[in-house]
């Protein structure tokens, strides 16, 4: 046993192992120290490696009492094995380091070029920024420029605008005391044809009193007028009349019915025959002045309609009893008021039984009577 550590001591210490540096090979200078240097490296590698299997034998030997103890004893462990486990170990963690810190470096190497981009990308930013900040002042100053040109122009236009409104101003004031001066002479020509309008008026109002006709309208072709007959006894309403005149003095007299009752119709002829036409039928309306004043008169006391055309009136007692009467002509001097008939609910009563009781009685017996005949 002592004789296998003998010769394992003797093969780790074997000379051979060593290379021999060949001088003859033809090297550049530089390849040649590299070698050179990497040779001698290795050798004392090697030396020390010896010197420690031999430090370890002479402790080994020191170590016996007799050469039986070498023969009788184990042989030791690989001397330095221990350290080598842990300086391999420590190799290993040195060379995953390096690979991480390489690692690291790349990573920090990409975020640098990353970051040297972006800086890049500031920097052409700010510079953009830079330009267009300049460009703005150049715009604000061109910009206020120009606002200060509007202005100076405004102001020019405001100063003639004002200019022009006082030149018009004192026009407008001379020409306000010219008119102030002919208003006042104006009032006094008004206070004169004042006195002049109330001596009118009042020579109108005389007029009208006396007259038989009241304008309500006049135009340049039109006339209405009422006809007012104030010689007749009787009370009777006003008559309205229209006449029209063309341009070929041909006048056109309406007469309306309205509260009058009165038939509707119409006159033409030339303008100097009008009077003649007012003057017509203003006789026939007073003609009929009894007539009419009697229904004037009933108008307000009894729901009646007269129709001058036929000389009927219709007497509405309800809404469910009509009666019919006729005027005969010349009535109430020559003529009598008739009954014609009675209907209640649609159906005609016997009239031959119904007379008021009065001889000869008048229209306004008629209504009295049927108004009051508690028979229907």
């Amino acid at each position: 046993m002592a004789s296998d550590r003998v010769v394992g001591l003797l093969e780790r210490s074997d000379p051979s192992h060593l290379k021999p540096w060949d001088t003859t090979e033809p090297q550049e200078a530089g390849e040649v120290m590299t070698s050179y240097l990497m040779d001698c490296r290795r050798k004392q590698k090697l030396m020390c490696q010896q010197l420690c299997v031999l430090d370890d034998m002479l402790k080994l030997l020191g170590g016996l009492d007799s050469a039986e103890q070498f023969l009788r004893e184990t042989c030791p462990p690989n001397p330095g094995s221990e350290a080598r486990i842990t300086w391999k170990a420590l190799k290993t963690e040195y060379q995953e380091q390096v690979e991480e810190l390489e690692h690291l470096m790349g990573t920090l190497g990409k975020r640098m070029g990353d970051l040297q981009n972006k800086r890049q990308t500031v920097e052409t930013l700010l510079i953009a920024l830079d330009k267009k900040r300049e460009e703005c002042k150049e715009k604000q100053r061109i910009a206020a420029k120009q606002q200060q040109r509007a202005v100076k122009q405004i102001n020019l236009q405001l100063e003639e605008s004002l200019q022009t409104a006082q030149n018009a101003l004192r026009v407008c004031e001379k020409r306000l005391s010219k008119l102030r001066s002919d208003v006042d002479e104006q009032l006094t020509h008004v206070a004169d044809w004042t006195v002049i309008i109330h001596r009118l008026q009042n020579v109108l109002t005389v007029t009208q009193t006396k007259m038989q006709y009241k304008l309500l309208l006049a135009s340049p072709s039109e006339l209405c007028l009422e006809l007012l007959p104030r010689s007749t006894e009787q009370s009777l309403h006003p008559l309205c009349l229209s006449v029209t005149m063309t341009c070929d003095d041909i006048f056109h007299l309406q007469v309306f019915q309205g509260t009058a009752g009165v038939l509707e119709e119409s006159v033409e002829g030339p303008v100097r025959e009008l009077n003649a036409a007012l003057l017509e039928v203003t006789q026939r309306y007073i003609s009929q002045g009894d007539m009419l004043a009697e229904i004037q008169t009933l108008h307000s006391r009894f729901a009646i309609d007269w129709c001058p055309a036929k000389r009927l009136l219709i007497f509405l007692k309800s809404a469910t009893i009509v009666c019919h009467l006729k005027l005969d002509e010349g009535y109430p001097s020559s003529g009598q008021a008739r009954l014609l008939s009675v209907r209640k609910d649609g159906h005609l009563l016997d009239v031959d039984t119904m007379q008021p009781p009065v001889v000869n009685p008048a229209l306004t017996d008629w209504l009295e009577f049927l108004s009051s005949n508690p028979a229907f």
